[in-house]
């Protein structure tokens, strides 16, 4: 009997250390594993603290003439005091800026200073300085100041070319004149334009909340580069305002790319020198054998002696593709054109009585804004 317990006891035993080792090695650290990670939580305070210091305030003032009194009280007035020179009072507004160089240059809207007769400049870090304007562009609502103080840390560029739809961004500005504050959503859209605010429109679409005084604030990507300009909020009710106390509508900021190109010639040369053909055009679909084939633009007016003239364009021409690239639509095409140097050589395909021409022109300065 005793013998027989031996027998089946043992085999018992064994299995159950075995079970006991592979328990301990392969189960039993994993599962101690997963109890000791915690989840880790999503934070873009790194973001913030980078992109935060070129982030200013801006507080703008302009004297306006005072309403005038009511009648009695200018009768009374006029009859026991002798008579004063027109009255002005200080209107104050406020909006952001973002420090783009070491040398004191800042990003902001037209709109945010335009008219003003003082503009201060308050920094992360307390600093107040005095700014002066170093130039405008209304077409794009984007102007440049300039302050004087050491020790400024520029914001880190983005490549909005690089910017995709369901990116998360954040938008840092000066909301209700609170100072630095911080909102965060995706983006939305790109290439939104149509709203007629500016002569060039290709707004980055956010959900990220903006308020009144975040105008020419910071648009940065997760990693706290500067991917875009606030610039306004548009509502169905106002069709597009520079500035909403709520908050409520469709947020909208000017990619970072036209932005330096912008700033760097307002630098440069105090305006924006844009390239130009000198030809207007109105879109129209480019179709094959019945299928749609992408967009074209049809030459419905030349200017006289214009680059597109020179270079063979004539009324009527259909422009297919520039610098061997299909046209994708008017607005894209009058962007590329304009961000072209004057003198810069570019190839025009034009479909005329139904063949293909390859013609060349020299891009010159802009002369009209309708045109490209």
């Amino acid at each position: 009997m005793r013998e027989t317990l031996k027998f089946i006891a043992w085999p018992a035993i064994a299995g159950l250390f075995a079970a006991l080792l592979i328990l301990d090695r392969y189960v039993l650290p994993e599962t101690r594993g997963v109890e000791a990670v915690a989840p880790a939580s999503v934070s873009y305070a790194a973001a913030v603290r980078s992109a935060s210091p070129a982030v200013v305030n801006i507080y703008t003032a302009r004297l306006v003439p005072e309403r005038r009194r009511p009648l009695l009280e200018n009768m009374f007035s006029s009859r026991f005091a002798p008579p004063q020179e027109q009255r002005q009072r200080i209107e104050q507004s406020l909006g952001s800026g973002v420090i783009m160089t070491s040398e004191g240059h800042i990003l902001t809207n037209n709109h945010v200073i335009s008219e003003v007769d003082a503009i201060q400049v308050l920094l992360h870090d307390g600093r107040l300085a005095k700014a002066r304007v170093i130039g405008t562009d209304p077409a794009t609502d984007l102007a440049v100041l300039k302050i004087d103080l050491p020790h400024l840390q520029p914001v880190e560029l983005g490549d909005s070319e690089d910017t995709r739809v369901g990116d998360v961004v954040l938008a840092i500005g000066n909301p209700l004149g609170f100072g630095n504050s911080v909102t965060q959503g995706i983006v939305s859209a790109l290439g939104r334009w149509g709203l007629q605010r500016n002569t060039y429109e290709d707004y980055i679409q956010t959900d990220a909340i903006i308020h009144l005084g975040n105008s020419g604030g910071a648009l940065v990507d997760t990693r706290g580069r500067l991917v875009g300009i606030n610039t306004l909020i548009y509502t169905a009710g106002d069709q597009g305002r520079a500035t909403s106390p709520t908050g409520i509508g469709i947020s909208l900021a000017i990619p970072v790319n036209l932005a330096v190109f912008v700033m760097q010639d307002l630098i440069d040369y105090g305006e924006v020198i844009r390239g130009w053909l000198g030809v207007s055009v109105e879109p129209v679909r480019r179709i094959d054998n019945g299928t749609p084939i992408g967009q074209a633009l049809v030459v419905a007016a030349i200017t006289e002696d214009s680059p597109a003239q020179r270079a063979g364009v004539k009324l009527g021409d259909i422009i297919t593709h520039l610098d061997g690239e299909p046209i994708q639509d008017g607005r894209q095409t009058m962007h590329q054109i304009a961000m072209l140097r004057p003198g810069d050589d570019i190839d025009v395909t034009v479909q005329r009585d139904h063949q293909t021409l390859d013609l060349h022109a020299i891009v010159g300065t802009m002369r009209q804004s309708p045109s490209i």
